[in-house]
C-alpha cells in the first residue's frame, strides 16, 4: 500500500455511518475491520519512518554534544503530515481496498453446503 499517494483526508472528516456498513451489513464488523486495518498501515508506517532515521543516526557516547540533524527533522515533518492511519484506512475500506473474511460465515456455509 502506497500510504504516501492516498487520497485521505488529512483533517477529521464526518461520514454517514450508514454508509460504512453497506458492505457488511454492520457497523461494529466495519469498524472493527476499519480497526484492524488502521493498526497494520500504523505498524507499516513506523517501521518505513525507523528504517529512514537510522540511515541519518549519528551515534556518540558523549553526553555533552547534541548534534541537530536536519535531515531526520524533515523526514519526522513529513511523516508527521501524512494522513493518520485511521483516516487512511476508513479511505481504503469506502474504496474497496481491503479484503477481508469471517471464519465463521465461512464455516456455515461450508456446512449448509454439505447438508445440500
Amino acid at each position: 500500500m502506497d500510504y504516501k499517494k492516498s487520497k485521505a483526508p488529512v483533517n477529521t472528516v464526518t461520514r454517514n455511518v450508514m454508509d460504512l456498513c453497506d458492505e457488511t451489513g454492520n457497523i461494529y464488523e466495519s469498524v472493527a475491520i476499519i480497526a484492524k486495518r488502521a493498526n497494520q498501515i500504523s505498524i507499516q508506517i513506523k517501521e518505513d519512518l525507523s528504517k529512514k532515521l537510522a540511515e541519518f543516526a549519528s551515534y556518540n557516547d558523549s553526553l555533552e554534544e547534541v548534534f541537530e540533524n536536519r535531515e531526520q527533522i524533515e523526514i519526522s515533518r513529513y511523516y508527521e503530515k501524512l494522513p493518520k492511519p485511521t483516516l487512511l484506512a476508513t479511505q481504503e475500506f469506502i474504496e474497496g481496498k481491503v479484503y477481508w473474511r469471517d471464519p465463521q460465515k465461512d464455516a456455515i456455509a461450508q456446512a449448509l453446503a454439505d447438508v445440500e
